[in-house]
């Protein structure tokens, strides 16, 4: 009897980890998402296309600024061009409520 038990419960264990555990992991995945992300993706994007031949080794969420309307998500990627290392500070500036890009600026640093 005690070995029913005990096996009945470690199947029981088996089914409902394997069952809830995809799903605790994808709700978890997703709050560990910044806010930033997607403005991330568009820096690298916008980035990759100005300097086609470099290759970002390196990349920082700066910050966020806000003002009026429009908020500004700022990066620092590190490119590496040849024999050439710099930075590039990448201001992504956008309609708070729409999200809409107004623009997009570069900014190359020795450091």
């Amino acid at each position: 009897m005690w070995k029913l038990i005990m096996g009945l419960s470690i199947a029981i264990f088996f089914i409902m980890t394997t069952i809830a555990s995809p799903a605790a992991q994808h709700v978890q995945m997703q709050e560990t998402i910044p806010s930033y992300a997607k403005w991330g993706r568009l820096a690298v994007q916008e980035t990759k296309a100005k300097y086609a031949n470099a290759k970002i080794v390196d990349y920082l969420h700066v910050g966020k600024e806000t003002k009026d309307d429009t908020s500004i998500e700022k990066f620092k990627l590190w490119l590496n061009e040849g024999d050439r290392e710099f930075g590039v500070f990448i201001h992504i500036e956008f309609d708070t409520e729409t999200e809409k890009v107004q623009s997009v600026t570069f900014e190359e640093t020795d450091r």
